[in-house]
């Protein structure tokens, strides 16, 4: 019985080890993108909008108007099947362009282009995103 629960946690181990390692070898603005994602995913319209920096607010000075505007122009990103990020470049201490391959919820293939700036306070926001059919096409 020892060797079976032995066997098990070290089965466990070898299984998340990877995704834990991923996780810790995500940079603040990937974990920025994945977190605005997640909110999407889980319906927390608030905490989303909490990842737009403050440019794209102000276009879009709401939680509804920015909402509406992912659903209506990135529908993508809003409530992937799956998403994995790609190339990533600094362009500056502040700014961070970074790809994203997206699996949308109806199986089509997208790449997105974020940018993102850091704020004074050290956080990462999303100032705009470039949303691309995986064939090249823009959205």
């Amino acid at each position: 019985m020892r060797r079976i629960s032995t066997l098990t946690a070290f089965l466990v181990c070898l299984f998340l080890a990877p995704a834990l390692a991923d996780e810790a070898a995500q940079t603040p603005a990937q974990m920025t993108i994945q977190n605005q994602i997640q909110a999407f995913r889980s319906g927390d319209d608030a905490l989303a909008y909490s990842y737009a920096a403050p440019s794209i607010a102000g276009f879009f000075p709401t939680v509804d108007s920015f909402m509406a505007m992912v659903k209506n122009g990135y529908a993508p990103l809003w409530n992937p099947q799956h998403f994995q990020f790609g190339k990533s470049k600094e362009v500056s201490a502040e700014q961070v362009l970074q790809e994203v391959e997206v699996i949308a919820k109806d199986g089509s293939s997208w790449k997105a282009l974020y940018t993102l700036i850091k704020l004074p306070d050290g956080s990462w926001k999303i100032s705009g995103v470039q949303l691309l059919k995986a064939d090249g096409a823009s959205a």
